[in-house]
């Protein structure tokens, strides 16, 4: 197992450094951890990085989003742009996820959740047996109130998986690194969507005698509001569903998240 090496603000100071210009008052922000592997990452994926954000106009640091499409194994990266709308910056292979389509109900079941994940900056673990991983939050607030057991759910690298989306070291190296510039850049949290499927009235007719497409067409709500307003939706649990609400006021004013 990696020894746990913490690193000290002299370090921290240095990362920071190569964020954008726009980082300011570095005493308001919540630093994820950092260690030597998720350094060496910062380092090897940083130059394939600014090529591809350059190209798009995108900046390391910006706030960003991921959503995971169980069926197609794939995994959007999105990164917000100046108008607050979000913009795909890559979609990355699932090299191995586990389980059938369908939510995770219970400890070893090896079912991978479906759902909707916040990530904060202590959930980030660079010191994972999984080259870097970060932490689900699995169960949040629906499973729980649907008694679904389980725990240490993550998104990490390597490709094997009893639940977790294994996405290489390579790929993850590019994840962990964006994530990682977005939480020290001021987001407080990112949020991570996981579908069945791309939620499109084709496939969704296709899985409509599924004994979860009651809870797949609740998924759909937020993904149509995702779909329409490139916008991530606020989402609360009541009465065992998921309710969401999009982020603009009445004078369509953007509000962040």
């Amino acid at each position: 197992m990696q020894t746990k090496s913490r690193i000290n603000s002299a370090v921290i100071f240095l990362i920071l450094l190569l964020l954008p210009a726009t980082v300011g008052a570095f005493e308001s922000l919540v630093f994820p951890p950092l260690s030597e592997t998720s350094l060496q990452a910062h380092f090897r994926a940083l130059p394939r990085l600014r090529d591809m954000l350059e190209t798009r106009g995108m900046v390391l640091g910006n706030r960003i989003f991921i959503r995971i499409f169980k069926q197609t194994k794939e995994l959007e990266l999105w990164m917000q742009q100046d108008g607050g709308h979000y913009e795909l910056f890559r979609t990355y292979s699932v090299c191995h996820h586990s389980g059938r389509l369908g939510p995770k109900q219970e400890s070893g079941d090896k079912q991978s959740p479906e759902g909707f994940y916040t990530i904060a900056p202590g959930q980030m673990n660079p010191w994972s047996n999984f080259h870097l991983s970060f932490n689900l939050g699995y169960p949040n607030e629906y499973d729980q109130s649907h008694d679904r057991t389980g725990a240490a759910l993550m998104i990490h690298g390597r490709c094997s998986s009893a639940g977790c989306f294994a996405m290489t070291d390579y790929y993850m190296d590019e994840i962990y690194t964006l994530a990682n510039a977005a939480l020290a850049n001021g987001q407080t949290a990112f949020h991570v969507h996981i579908f069945p499927f791309k939620m499109t009235q084709a496939n969704m007719e296709l899985h409509k005698h599924s004994r979860w497409a009651g809870f797949w067409n609740n998924l759909k709500e937020g993904y149509d509001l995702f779909e329409k307003y490139r916008l991530v939706p606020s989402v609360s649990v009541e009465n065992k569903r998921y309710i969401f609400t999009h982020q603009y006021d009445r004078a369509n004013t953007h509000i962040s998240s």
